[in-house]
This record gives structure tokens, C-alpha cells and sequence, in this order.
């Protein structure tokens, strides 16, 4: 018998009770609101480098006259203040649409509005790709073991989900990190986005298309398991602690 959804009443709600997360009976926006913050902070702090680094290695210069590994701390604590709201906003964002768009668990419009849900709260290829992903892995996890998954198994599929959508998204990012080091009045410099996909396949063929592709993947992966699963941990506990006030 092949997979089919997890029945409604295995993810009828998104707050972790007894630390199992699931989907939502109701918005809870203040803990996503907060729960997104913390996520966000969590990864920065501990992924900038390595973001800084996969950059480097895509830059048109090579690793070593971009900067090497000098330097791969520098601005971390500004992009961490930053990426508290940015976090914040997506992720009240993503759960307002999912509840707005609710559907029956068990419906295959699901990653559709797993994808409107994303795209709301930002619009990349990356998330469109990554949390329609995260959420079906977790339905599957759930239906496999006839309950709702855990928070770290939650964090197990982000990883997974974002590892995969990384790598399939590493042209469009290699693209972008060309266009952003590209020399004021080049053609590359105009931010046409498929003129700097052809600039790299005719100079570097597909291993240009793909450079970094490991280290982002590597990244992307552990960023994934730490923001989602921060996300689901921080979220249970503020609602637990929302459910325990009088």
C-alpha cells in the first residue's frame, strides 16, 4: 500500500503538547511571532560564517582573493539583531495564511497552501521549494508512527527539506552572488538573472552552476534543523506556558 496523508486527528494542531508538534487548531501568533524571532537569532549566530564562506567560494575572484577565512565573523551580531523581526514577520505570516487557507489535513491541496503560505512570507524559490517539503515529511513521519512528530524529529525534516531545496536552488544562488560582486556597469551588474546563469555555464560549465553546492547544502541543512526545530521548541513552550496562566 502506497503513503497517504496522515489522518486529520494525527495533525489537527500545531502546538507541541508534551513537546509533539503538529499542525494548528489555532493561530497562536504572539508564540510564532517570538518563537520566529529566537529561530532566527539561533541560526545566525551560528551559521553566519559558513554562509560567509560558500560566498567566497562563488565569487568570480576564487576563495582566496575574496577573503579566504579572514574575516568570516565580521557582522554577525548585525545580522542577528536584523534577522529577528525578518524571522519574526515570516513566521506570523506563515502560520496566518496556513490557518486562513485551512484544509483538511488529508487534502493534496495541502502543499499548495503550504506554498501560498511561504510565498507570503517571503518570496524566493528557496521557501516555495523548502517548507511545502518540511511540511510533507512531517505528515509522513506522523502517519509512519501513528502520532504527531516531536519537535526534534520536526527539526530532523527541516534539515532534510532545506539540504534538498539548497541544492536544487544553487544555480539561482550562485546567480545572485555574481550579480552582487559584479563590477559597476557590466552586463552582469544589471541583475538580469538568466544572462548571469548563461555567463557562468559558457565560462565554468555546470560545476559553476553548482559551485559552493556542498557547503551550502551543509549549511542549509543544519540551518534547517536548528530553525525549525528552535521555532517548534520556543513555540510549545510559550504556549505551554500560555495554557498554565490563569
Amino acid at each position: 500500500m502506497g503513503w497517504r496523508p496522515a489522518e486529520p486527528r494525527l495533525i489537527a494542531w500545531t502546538d507541541c503538547r508534551g513537546g509533539v508538534c503538529g499542525a494548528m487548531d489555532r493561530p497562536g501568533f504572539t508564540a510564532s511571532l517570538v518563537a520566529g524571532g529566537v529561530a532566527g537569532v539561533a541560526v545566525d549566530l551560528i551559521l553566519f560564517p559558513l554562509d560567509t564562506i560558500k560566498t567566497r567560494l562563488q565569487s568570480p575572484q576564487g576563495f582566496n582573493k575574496a577573503g579566504g577565512f579572514h574575516g568570516i565573523y565580521a557582522g554577525v551580531p548585525s545580522a542577528a539583531i536584523g534577522s529577528f523581526p525578518n524571522a519574526a514577520a515570516f513566521f506570523i505570516t506563515y502560520e496566518y495564511v496556513k490557518w486562513f487557507l485551512h484544509t483538511d489535513s488529508s487534502s493534496y491541496l495541502m502543499p499548495v497552501k503550504h506554498m501560498l503560505a511561504a510565498s507570503a512570507g517571503e518570496v524566493i524559490p528557496f521557501s516555495l521549494v523548502q517548507f511545502p517539503l518540511w511540511e510533507s515529511l512531517k505528515a509522513l513521519w506522523s502517519w509512519r508512527q501513528d502520532h504527531v512528530v516531536d519537535c526534534w524529529q520536526s527539526a530532523v525534516c527541516g534539515a532534510f527539506a532545506g539540504g534538498f531545496a539548497a541544492a536544487v536552488t544553487t544555480p539561482l544562488d550562485v546567480a545572485k552572488t555574481r550579480i552582487m560582486l559584479a563590477k559597476a556597469g557590466s552586463s552582469t551588474a544589471s541583475g538580469n538573472v538568466l544572462s548571469a546563469l548563461h555567463g557562468v555555464w559558457r565560462t565554468h560549465g555546470l560545476s559553476g552552476l553548482f559551485a559552493g553546492v556542498f557547503p551550502r547544502m551543509a549549511a542549509i541543512s543544519l540551518g534547517g534543523f536548528i530553525f525549525l526545530g528552535a521555532y517548534e521548541q520556543t513555540r510549545s513552550l510559550l504556549l505551554e506556558v500560555g495554557r498554565e496562566r490563569p
